[in-house]
């Protein structure tokens, strides 16, 4: 009999959401995610000592401040584990900027040059990595131009509003990666109430997310990400892509519940027509539409907090082990 995993394969491109690349190949996804705070628990793990030691390595030959040799390591740590899993997945593996970058347009490029170099002098092409940047507007103006000037494919993170959607859209970027269950939290609390499957405001996102782009003839990846429970997952079956922590996945690879489509292209052209709206070339706008969506707006700036905080607590690691 059929799981549910393998069902949801037949709709959508099952993405691994963690660092702990041991506990991926079980599952066997087509790509993998990794951001700080799955980087960060992987990390803790003595089964990745190796990976520590190498980053510790490169850091010390890079030479300066210490600041310096623990800024070198953990960049060539963020390769390690993606070198690490693009091993055991046929696809490709998102490697996240450092979020203290968010509101830099021109150093998130910097940093995404010198990760995707990192890459190539491992022998990874930068064809098989996603560069993950957060969906601000300098984040997002930054990956219009790593794609379209340098040829660097960008996954657009912490994205929660529809206003967002549209601009990296415009933006042409590769992926992006609105997260659904810090979307029901924002509802939950804010509400009191419960919600469910298609009533979940995370999940209608997505969908109007997903119509929108096919109705209006966008090529960017919409890939859910962020999921609390598989009652999520089964109702965005058929969206573009879905990246799911291991513990989803287990939930879903142990399942022979039935996971029928829900979405698709053609249903999606066919929908209530979403009018166009367009946020290129227009900060201000973007700016506002981002701040009259309150959710949004502090979720959006909450993730990047939170990213910066488990990038600062890895690099105190290294600091250690540098120094000692």
């Amino acid at each position: 009999m059929t799981d549910a995993l393998s069902s949801l394969k037949q709709y959508t491109v099952v993405v691994s959401d963690s660092g702990d690349f041991e506990s991926i190949a079980v599952y066997k996804p087509q790509d993998a995610t990794t951001n700080p705070s799955l980087i960060l628990a992987a990390a803790n793990k003595a089964a990745y000592s190796q990976l520590i030691e190498t980053a510790i390595k490169y850091g010390k030959e890079k030479g300066g401040s210490l600041d310096d040799q623990a800024n070198a390591a953990l960049d060539r740590l963020l390769i390690e584990f993606g070198t690490a899993i693009l091993k055991i997945i046929p696809g490709r593996v998102s490697t996240e900027v450092d979020a203290r970058l968010s509101f830099d347009k021109e150093g998130t490029k910097k940093k995404a040059k010198e990760l995707i170099a990192l890459y190539e002098s491992v022998g990874v092409s930068k064809d098989r990595i996603l560069i993950k940047i957060a969906s601000t507007w300098e984040g997002i103006q930054a990956a219009r131009e790593l794609e379209r000037d340098d040829g660097i494919h960008c996954n657009l993170t912490l994205l929660f509003g529809f206003g967002q959607a549209v601009a990296c859209a415009e933006a042409k970027v590769t992926l992006i990666s609105p997260f659904v269950g810090r979307i029901l939290d924002w509802y939950k609390k804010s509400t009191g109430k419960s919600y469910e499957g298609d009533e979940d405001p995370g999940v209608q996102s997505v969908k109007r997310i997903f119509n929108y782009y096919k109705q209006h003839g966008y090529n960017t990846i919409v890939m859910g990400a962020s999921f609390r429970n598989v009652g999520e997952i089964k109702a965005l079956a058929g969206v573009d892509f879905l990246t799911i922590a291991p513990s989803l996945l287990e939930e879903l690879k142990s399942s022979t519940e039935p996971v029928p489509q829900k979405l698709n292209a053609q249903a999606a052209a066919a929908a209530d027509p979403i009018p166009k709206v367009s946020y290129i070339d227009n900060e201000p706008e973007f700016r506002w539409a981002l701040l009259q969506d309150q959710m949004a707006f502090d979720k959006l700036h909450e993730g990047i907090k939170k990213f910066a905080e488990d990038g600062e607590t890895l690099k105190e690691l290294l600091r250690k082990k540098l120094s000692a």
